[in-house]
């Protein structure tokens, strides 16, 4: 999960489909390395998302949806629009994690370099697939991508594997999955994906709002 209270954001993305086994595509670990050349090209995005998470106790399932802007390194910014509003803003030092209805702001510190494989932070420039993931085939893909399984090469705490799915021709991420150990999966689906725009400084800025809670490392303070 991200950090950011992402036991919500919980890592990623939507729905494969369609199974069909290739035999001409070529080795995953190309494609790959073809994807990490072309994303350390990317210095900034914006996107729409829809974040379906399964699990729980009681196995339910909550799709939600928003917006994204990611910054590379490490700054990223989580506008959850519908059912309820959340705000997860990194400024490349600091994670901060906002739910109006709760008054509450969680601060954490973004992990080292070599703690960084985790979906969100891969996402913000953090980590890479060749080093950190054994690559293969996904079993299914959606039509029109490349969806490899990502296998960390040393054990996680927020997850067991990735699926990441991008377009055959251009490479941008169009899908995201991650499943942990209990079980819990967390999907996202990005689409109207933008690219090297420009992104003003204060999307990446929280300022905390009055009257809330902040806890830091586990401790509340007003």
């Amino acid at each position: 999960m991200l950090v950011f209270r992402l036991p919500l954001i919980a890592l990623w993305l939507v729905g494969l489909a369609a199974p069909g086994v290739q035999t001409d595509r070529p080795p995953a670990a190309q494609i790959a390395a073809t994807l990490q050349q072309k994303y350390d090209q990317v210095r900034n995005f914006t996107a729409h998302f829809t974040h379906t998470y399964t699990g729980g106790v009681l196995n339910k399932t909550l799709t939600e949806r928003g917006t994204v802007a990611v910054s590379k390194p490490g700054r990223m910014r989580w506008e959850y629009t519908s059912p309820e509003k959340k705000l997860f803003v990194s400024d490349g030092v600091r994670m901060y994690s906002y739910v109006p209805e709760d008054k509450q702001v969680i601060v954490s510190a973004i992990p080292r370099e070599d703690e960084a494989t985790t979906a969100a932070l891969f996402l913000a420039g953090k980590g890479n697939l060749t080093r950190d993931f054994t690559v293969s085939y996904a079993d299914k893909e959606p039509a029109g991508t490349w969806a490899l399984r990502l296998q960390p090469k040393e054990r996680q705490r927020d997850y067991d594997w990735l699926i990441l799915a991008v377009d055959r021709e251009s490479f941008e991420i169009r899908v995201l999955i991650a499943e942990d150990a209990q079980g819990g999966r967390s999907e996202f689906q990005f689409t109207e994906l933008k690219q090297n725009v420009d992104l003003p400084d204060k999307l990446f800025t929280f300022k905390i709002p009055k009257g809330v809670d902040v806890i830091t490392a586990g401790s509340p303070e007003r």
